[in-house]
Protein backbone atom coordinates (compact mmCIF):
# COMPACT_ATOMS: atom_id res chain seq x y z
CA UNK A 1 0.00 0.00 0.00
CA UNK A 2 2.63 2.64 0.74
CA UNK A 3 4.24 1.64 -2.10
CA UNK A 4 1.74 2.90 -4.26
CA UNK A 5 1.85 6.18 -2.41
CA UNK A 6 -2.04 7.30 -0.83
CA UNK A 7 -3.52 9.22 -4.15
CA UNK A 8 -2.75 5.91 -6.12
CA UNK A 9 -3.60 3.94 -3.30
CA UNK A 10 -6.80 5.45 -2.96
CA UNK A 11 -7.91 5.46 -6.89
CA UNK A 12 -6.63 1.57 -6.82
CA UNK A 13 -8.90 0.78 -3.82
CA UNK A 14 -11.88 3.36 -4.44
CA UNK A 15 -14.05 0.67 -6.90
CA UNK A 16 -13.33 -2.47 -4.21
CA UNK A 17 -14.89 -0.91 -0.90
CA UNK A 18 -19.15 -1.00 -0.84
CA UNK A 19 -21.24 1.79 -0.89
CA UNK A 20 -22.68 1.46 2.62
CA UNK A 21 -19.49 2.71 4.42
CA UNK A 22 -17.70 6.26 4.03
CA UNK A 23 -15.30 5.52 0.91
CA UNK A 24 -12.97 8.26 1.53
CA UNK A 25 -12.94 7.66 5.58
CA UNK A 26 -12.24 3.89 5.27
CA UNK A 27 -9.78 3.89 2.44
CA UNK A 28 -7.77 7.06 4.57
CA UNK A 29 -7.68 5.02 7.72
CA UNK A 30 -6.23 1.60 6.26
CA UNK A 31 -3.58 3.56 4.58
CA UNK A 32 -2.86 5.46 7.61
CA UNK A 33 -2.68 1.69 9.68
CA UNK A 34 -0.86 0.67 6.90
CA UNK A 35 2.11 3.09 7.22
CA UNK A 36 2.07 2.99 10.81
CA UNK A 37 2.32 -0.78 11.00
CA UNK A 38 5.22 -2.14 12.99
CA UNK A 39 5.63 -4.80 10.12
CA UNK A 40 6.86 -2.04 7.74
CA UNK A 41 9.21 -1.58 5.62
CA UNK A 42 9.20 -5.02 3.82
CA UNK A 43 10.65 -5.24 0.65
CA UNK A 44 7.86 -6.28 -1.89
CA UNK A 45 9.70 -9.06 -3.33
CA UNK A 46 10.46 -10.67 0.17
CA UNK A 47 9.20 -14.33 1.35
CA UNK A 48 6.98 -12.76 4.12
CA UNK A 49 5.49 -10.98 0.92
CA UNK A 50 4.56 -14.40 -1.21
CA UNK A 51 3.41 -15.83 1.59
CA UNK A 52 0.59 -12.91 2.36
CA UNK A 53 -0.12 -13.16 -1.27
CA UNK A 54 -1.13 -16.88 -1.13
CA UNK A 55 -3.22 -16.25 1.82
CA UNK A 56 -4.83 -13.59 0.29
CA UNK A 57 -5.46 -15.94 -2.92
CA UNK A 58 -6.73 -18.46 -0.75
CA UNK A 59 -9.38 -16.15 1.13
CA UNK A 60 -10.20 -14.85 -2.34
CA UNK A 61 -11.03 -18.45 -3.77
CA UNK A 62 -12.92 -19.14 -0.62
CA UNK A 63 -15.19 -16.16 -1.75
CA UNK A 64 -15.90 -17.64 -4.79
CA UNK A 65 -16.70 -20.62 -3.86
CA UNK A 66 -18.79 -18.94 -1.57
CA UNK A 67 -20.82 -17.27 -3.97
CA UNK A 68 -21.13 -20.08 -6.09
CA UNK A 69 -22.96 -21.80 -3.01
CA UNK A 70 -25.70 -18.78 -2.63
CA UNK A 71 -25.87 -19.00 -6.60
CA UNK A 72 -26.95 -22.78 -6.38
CA UNK A 73 -28.79 -22.57 -3.13
CA UNK A 74 -30.97 -19.75 -4.34
CA UNK A 75 -31.49 -21.27 -8.13
CA UNK A 76 -32.97 -25.12 -6.47
CA UNK A 77 -34.88 -23.02 -3.79
CA UNK A 78 -36.07 -19.90 -4.89
CA UNK A 79 -39.99 -21.51 -5.79
CA UNK A 80 -39.42 -22.85 -1.81
CA UNK A 81 -41.77 -20.77 0.29
CA UNK A 82 -40.21 -21.39 2.86
CA UNK A 83 -37.11 -20.24 1.83
CA UNK A 84 -39.03 -16.90 0.27
CA UNK A 85 -40.42 -16.16 3.82
CA UNK A 86 -36.60 -16.74 5.39
CA UNK A 87 -35.05 -14.47 2.58
CA UNK A 88 -37.46 -11.75 4.14
CA UNK A 89 -36.04 -11.94 7.29
CA UNK A 90 -32.91 -9.22 7.76
CA UNK A 91 -29.87 -10.65 8.13
CA UNK A 92 -30.78 -14.22 6.61
CA UNK A 93 -29.24 -14.62 3.08
CA UNK A 94 -29.28 -17.45 0.53
CA UNK A 95 -26.69 -19.85 2.59
CA UNK A 96 -27.84 -18.77 6.05
CA UNK A 97 -31.88 -20.26 4.87
CA UNK A 98 -30.46 -23.22 3.13
CA UNK A 99 -28.74 -24.04 6.55
CA UNK A 100 -31.78 -23.47 8.32
CA UNK A 101 -33.29 -25.67 5.97
CA UNK A 102 -31.30 -28.47 6.00
CA UNK A 103 -30.51 -28.50 9.48
CA UNK A 104 -33.98 -27.98 10.71
CA UNK A 105 -35.47 -29.82 9.11
CA UNK A 106 -39.85 -28.79 8.49
CA UNK A 107 -39.96 -26.14 11.33
CA UNK A 108 -43.76 -26.61 11.57
CA UNK A 109 -42.98 -30.05 13.48
CA UNK A 110 -42.38 -27.66 16.63
CA UNK A 111 -45.54 -27.27 17.86
CA UNK A 112 -44.28 -24.12 20.05
CA UNK A 113 -41.22 -21.63 19.30
CA UNK A 114 -39.69 -22.91 22.94
CA UNK A 115 -39.21 -26.41 21.29
CA UNK A 116 -37.75 -24.60 17.97
CA UNK A 117 -35.23 -23.18 20.86
CA UNK A 118 -34.49 -25.93 22.48
CA UNK A 119 -33.66 -27.90 19.52
CA UNK A 120 -31.46 -24.99 18.88
CA UNK A 121 -29.78 -25.11 21.99
CA UNK A 122 -31.05 -21.45 22.97
CA UNK A 123 -33.40 -22.02 25.65
CA UNK A 124 -32.15 -20.81 29.39
CA UNK A 125 -31.00 -23.77 31.63
CA UNK A 126 -29.88 -23.28 35.52
CA UNK A 127 -27.51 -25.79 37.07
CA UNK A 128 -29.07 -26.96 40.79
CA UNK A 129 -27.62 -29.41 43.04
CA UNK A 130 -29.89 -29.57 46.20
CA UNK A 131 -29.47 -26.34 47.74
CA UNK A 132 -27.24 -24.93 45.26
CA UNK A 133 -28.25 -23.21 42.27
CA UNK A 134 -25.91 -21.22 39.23
CA UNK A 135 -26.04 -18.88 37.25
CA UNK A 136 -29.28 -19.10 34.35
CA UNK A 137 -27.87 -19.66 30.99
CA UNK A 138 -28.10 -20.72 27.27
CA UNK A 139 -28.19 -24.47 27.66
CA UNK A 140 -26.12 -24.99 24.60
CA UNK A 141 -27.36 -28.71 23.82
CA UNK A 142 -29.10 -28.41 21.01
CA UNK A 143 -28.02 -28.15 16.79
CA UNK A 144 -24.48 -26.04 17.36
CA UNK A 145 -24.67 -25.00 13.53
CA UNK A 146 -27.90 -23.32 13.82
CA UNK A 147 -27.29 -22.09 16.54
CA UNK A 148 -24.16 -20.00 14.69
CA UNK A 149 -26.58 -19.23 11.53
CA UNK A 150 -28.49 -17.63 13.46
CA UNK A 151 -26.00 -15.80 15.47
CA UNK A 152 -24.70 -15.06 12.37
CA UNK A 153 -27.57 -13.39 10.92
CA UNK A 154 -28.09 -11.80 13.69
CA UNK A 155 -24.68 -9.84 13.09
CA UNK A 156 -25.96 -8.41 9.80
CA UNK A 157 -29.26 -7.41 10.95
CA UNK A 158 -28.14 -5.02 13.42
CA UNK A 159 -25.68 -3.54 10.94
CA UNK A 160 -29.25 -2.74 8.94
CA UNK A 161 -31.28 0.02 8.68
CA UNK A 162 -34.91 0.10 10.24
CA UNK A 163 -36.04 -3.02 11.50
CA UNK A 164 -36.67 -4.13 15.01
CA UNK A 165 -33.87 -6.33 15.57
CA UNK A 166 -31.29 -3.20 15.46
CA UNK A 167 -34.36 -1.09 17.52
CA UNK A 168 -34.43 -3.39 20.06
CA UNK A 169 -30.53 -3.88 20.12
CA UNK A 170 -30.90 0.35 20.67
CA UNK A 171 -33.44 0.10 23.12
CA UNK A 172 -31.43 -2.40 25.41
CA UNK A 173 -28.11 -0.92 25.44
CA UNK A 174 -29.14 2.68 25.33
CA UNK A 175 -27.91 3.71 28.94
CA UNK A 176 -25.43 0.93 28.72
CA UNK A 177 -23.16 2.11 26.17
CA UNK A 178 -20.03 1.26 26.65
CA UNK A 179 -20.89 -2.04 28.42
CA UNK A 180 -19.56 -5.12 26.74
CA UNK A 181 -21.55 -7.89 29.25
CA UNK A 182 -24.59 -6.20 28.46
CA UNK A 183 -24.01 -6.43 24.33
CA UNK A 184 -23.18 -9.25 24.80
CA UNK A 185 -26.39 -10.16 26.47
CA UNK A 186 -28.36 -8.11 23.96
CA UNK A 187 -26.86 -10.12 20.91
CA UNK A 188 -28.26 -13.49 23.00
CA UNK A 189 -31.51 -12.23 23.18
CA UNK A 190 -31.55 -11.07 19.61
CA UNK A 191 -30.08 -14.54 18.40
CA UNK A 192 -32.93 -15.84 20.08
CA UNK A 193 -35.17 -13.59 18.69
CA UNK A 194 -34.21 -14.66 14.99
CA UNK A 195 -35.04 -18.16 15.66
CA UNK A 196 -38.45 -17.06 17.06
CA UNK A 197 -39.07 -15.16 14.18
CA UNK A 198 -37.87 -17.93 11.53
CA UNK A 199 -39.86 -20.35 13.19
CA UNK A 200 -43.09 -17.76 13.33
CA UNK A 201 -42.66 -16.99 9.56
CA UNK A 202 -42.65 -20.73 8.32
CA UNK A 203 -45.50 -22.24 11.17
CA UNK A 204 -48.34 -19.06 9.73
CA UNK A 205 -47.06 -18.54 6.34
CA UNK A 206 -46.71 -15.14 7.16
CA UNK A 207 -44.51 -12.36 5.45
CA UNK A 208 -41.95 -10.72 8.14
CA UNK A 209 -42.04 -6.88 8.41
CA UNK A 210 -39.85 -4.99 9.75
CA UNK A 211 -41.85 -3.08 12.68
CA UNK A 212 -45.49 -3.66 13.67
CA UNK A 213 -47.88 -0.33 14.23
CA UNK A 214 -48.10 -0.07 18.00
CA UNK A 215 -48.96 2.89 20.33
CA UNK A 216 -46.98 2.51 22.84
CA UNK A 217 -42.86 1.40 23.41
CA UNK A 218 -43.50 -1.97 25.49
CA UNK A 219 -45.08 -4.40 23.35
CA UNK A 220 -45.23 -8.17 23.39
CA UNK A 221 -43.55 -10.52 21.04
CA UNK A 222 -46.09 -11.22 17.79
CA UNK A 223 -44.32 -14.54 17.60
CA UNK A 224 -46.15 -15.21 20.69
CA UNK A 225 -49.39 -14.93 19.51
CA UNK A 226 -49.05 -15.30 15.58
CA UNK A 227 -52.09 -17.08 13.73
CA UNK A 228 -53.08 -18.57 10.66
CA UNK A 229 -53.46 -15.88 8.08
CA UNK A 230 -51.97 -12.72 10.13
CA UNK A 231 -48.36 -11.00 9.45
CA UNK A 232 -45.77 -11.97 11.92
CA UNK A 233 -44.20 -8.72 12.49
CA UNK A 234 -40.93 -8.86 15.33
Amino acid sequence: MTALGQEDFTREAWSLVGRKVSKARLINDIYETACASVALPVDKDSVAIAMFRMVIAQARSLIRQRDEIERTAHALLSENRDYQLLRMIPGIGPINALTILAEAGDLRRFAHHRQFLKFCGLDLATCQSGTFRGRTKLSKYGNARLRRTFWMATQVAIRQRDNSFRDKLGRYVASHGNDPDRRRKAMTALTAKMARVAHAVIKTGAEYRPFDERADTRWKDPSLSCREGATATL
